[in-house]
């Protein structure tokens, strides 16, 4: 069972170990700091399986926006469903802060993050031209509209569902 906690500076040897392992250009351990030290506006969790982190989340909250800002999950506990209970916790966070609409940015080519997202009824609405500075990758910028309507709470009821019967 996957549990999402909030992430605290300890957790932040395990979290690096991930970020590097997935990002080609992965987030600084300051930026983490910086991030964790902001009390307001910012939310970021671990996904915890027992006492091991094998993923993490971290979203910002403008008004009635919120913005996945960082989610990633090992590689040796990736395609077992922690990234969908990663990201149906953040859209339950998104919820309890008042979110509306959520966004996120993606690499042009990682499709199994973007199907991911699409379950979740994000869709591309732009790319950012050599968002990732270091491969001159592109981005899509895909949004999740109306999460506080009834029609998402049963879209998220059906993921939950369909986790549940895989388990």
């Amino acid at each position: 069972m996957i549990e999402l906690v909030r992430m605290r500076r300890r957790d932040l040897r395990r979290v690096m170990a991930i970020e590097q392992a997935v990002f080609p250009e992965p987030w600084s351990h300051g930026v983490f700091v910086s991030e964790l030290s902001l009390r307001t506006g910012r939310a970021y969790r671990v996904a915890r399986i027992g006492r091991e982190t094998v993923g993490y989340v971290g979203m910002m909250f403008v008004d009635e926006e919120a913005h996945v800002t960082t989610v990633a999950v090992a590689p040796e506990h990736q395609r077992r469903g922690v990234g969908t209970q990663i990201m149906l916790g953040a859209m339950r966070i998104a919820l309890e802060k008042g979110a509306r609409h959520v966004s996120l940015e993606v690499a042009v080519g990682n499709k199994r993050a973007q199907a991911l997202y699409r379950r979740f009824g994000f869709v591309p609405v732009g790319v950012r031209k050599g968002y990732y500075q270091l491969t001159g990758e592109d981005a899509f910028v895909m949004w999740a509209y109306d999460i506080d309507s009834g029609a998402y709470h049963e879209r998220l009821a059906r993921i939950e569902e369909e986790e549940a019967r895989r388990t």
